[in-house]
């Protein structure tokens, strides 16, 4: 525990999703593609081996104390592990080289056992690294996976580009393959609420940078609700984010059935407070390249302090993040 702190943050989370008061407000700024910093690690060295994976993780809470440890199962890897490949930076997070599907007429022959937890060496090593983060110092902090959602996965699958005019060409396909994805993560959110881990799910191509408010409604909002509710009946809890500007879908996302809702930086917290705060908790939304990268020490306390004039006072709590 964190020398300033009086309560670890499994209590504090724990005493906030119960109502009761806390030593200080949460504080969850998502240490994940950075976290190698803390150890000395480029991004390729943390995600060699659930041990570097674990080993950043650790440390990064004995250095900063953040409520919430989180590991990287990542974006791509549904599609990696239906049959796509990556290229491998040394300080970069992966991008997608090649995609399992060439054609939607070709949904049917992606294997979902290709994505089980036997037959896939990444979501074993996800779920090892979460198993020591848990080991070392889950008996303080809380342990979250950060993971795509339906939409991004199916994007994983499918060039994004291609997809986007699917959606007005031949929508039947791309709720084929939507559907196909949010089963396979269904099953794939499973085995990490059986240890114990939080879902941190991240559906960055679900944006309202990209996405009109109505496709939003169509495409993704059906299959939110499903693994959310699915998550719900495992035991699990979820935050759910969306990358991008969702100042016009942060109400559906609301009504998506996650625990609590993840902004981005580009969003106004205000907003977000006035709609999806008066139903669940809130976070955000620090800028993390601004501040976090590239910010002062003083840039990122006026940041900090931005975030919470706007937000301290939304109806079902606020938690301070990137």
């Amino acid at each position: 525990m964190h020398e300033l702190d009086q309560m670890t943050p499994n209590q504090r989370l724990n005493a906030f999703m119960t109502g009761q008061s806390m030593d200080r407000m949460l504080a969850m700024p998502v240490i994940v593609s950075m976290s190698g910093d803390v150890c000395g690690m480029t991004h390729r060295e943390k995600r060699s081996s659930p041990e570097n994976e674990a080993k950043c993780q650790i440390e990064a809470y004995k250095r900063f104390g953040n409520d919430l440890a989180v590991i990287e199962y990542g974006l791509h890897m549904v599609g990696v592990g239906l049959g796509g490949t990556t290229n491998d930076p040394e300080f970069q997070t992966p991008a997608i080289a090649t995609y399992p599907l060439e054609s939607l007429d070709d949904i049917d022959k992606l294997d979902p056992e290709r994505l089980k937890k036997e037959n896939d060496p990444h979501l074993r090593h996800c779920l090892e690294a979460c198993r020591i983060v848990k080991e070392e110092i889950g008996d303080e902090v809380p342990v979250g996976v950060l993971i795509t959602g339906p939409y991004t996965a199916a994007t994983s699958c499918y060039p994004a580009e291609k997809l986007f005019r699917a959606m007005r060409k031949s929508p039947e396909k791309v709720h084929r393959l939507v559907q196909f994805t949010t089963d396979c993560l269904i099953d794939i959110y499973k085995e990490f609420i059986q240890e114990g881990v939080l879902i941190l799910q991240c559906d960055p191509r679900a944006s309202g940078t990209i996405l009109r408010k109505s496709q939003y409604q169509e495409f993704v909002l059906p299959y939110a609700k499903k693994v959310n509710q699915a998550i719900h009946d495992a035991g699990g809890m979820v935050c759910y984010h969306i990358c991008g500007d969702t100042t016009k879908t942060i109400d559906d996302m609301a009504d998506a059935g996650s625990d609590m809702i993840s902004v981005d930086n580009v969003v106004d917290l205000e907003h977000v407070k006035n709609t999806a705060g008066q139903k669940m908790p809130i976070l955000g939304n620090v800028a993390p390249v601004d501040y976090f990268i590239q910010g002062t020490t003083e840039e990122m306390e006026a940041a900090v302090k931005r975030c919470l004039q706007k937000a301290w006072d939304s109806p079902n709590g606020y938690i301070l993040a990137s």
